[in-house]
């Protein structure tokens, strides 16, 4: 995994899309630059997650984007995603690596700056701060970094940032200039009535802030 493929990730959200295909949405994403894809499925059946993982790896296929499962690693391992994205109470880091092997992408949230330390003797490719403010669309996260609390974990992780929890165009440049790698984007990209256009405001955004 490279660095520039957490500037702009997307995270799905069913709840969010107002009825409109997940896939379509993903597709005007990407379309608009957007870097990674995670599939976020908390209430859908095993079949149907796999299934749908599959449509999505063909609609990234021609992008050269990459497809991570949230959570769930057997999904991961059936649809042959790119990787997985696990948090602290998810099948810890050690078993899904074996289980997935060496090539594949393992993202891992973390809530406080003792588990950053922890993240630094893993070999993960990536950590998922979360959440650096508050958002409606993840309600059962630990007490928010801030942008300060940000920059102290970017600073104190060996490893690739990504930003979670309240991205959009108001936050975006600020938290870019904390130095993380990349900002995870729910609502700003899901919920907007053409993704295309969110993605491609919010990558300006991003580009601006990290020049």
């Amino acid at each position: 995994m490279k660095r520039n493929q957490l500037r702009l990730y997307l995270v799905t959200d069913r709840a969010l899309a107002g009825g409109r295909d997940i896939e379509d949405i993903v597709r005007e994403s990407v379309e608009g630059g957007a870097t990674m894809v995670q599939l976020r499925e908390k209430d859908i059946d095993t079949r149907d997650f796999i299934e749908l993982a599959l449509r999505l790896k063909k609609v990234l296929a021609p992008y050269g984007v990459p497809l991570i499962i949230n959570d769930r690693v057997d999904v991961a391992l059936a649809s042959d995603a790119d990787g997985v994205h696990i948090g602290q109470s998810d099948m810890p880091y050690a078993m899904a690596r074996r289980i997935l092997g060496p090539d594949k992408i393992i993202g891992l949230s973390v809530e406080n700056f003792a588990q950053i330390e922890e993240a630094n003797s893993l070999d993960v490719d990536y950590i998922g701060v979360s959440p650096v403010f508050a958002t409606p669309t993840k309600t059962d996260t630990a007490a928010p970094f801030g942008l300060e609390g940000l920059r102290r974990a970017v600073e104190m992780s060996v490893h690739p940032t990504v930003a979670i929890g309240g991205m959009n165009a108001s936050t975006a440049a600020d938290v870019i200039s904390t130095g993380t790698d990349g900002i995870a984007v729910v609502s700003a990209i899901v919920c907007a009535a053409s993704p295309r256009k969110a993605s491609e405001e919010l990558l300006e955004i991003i580009s601006k802030a990290s020049s």
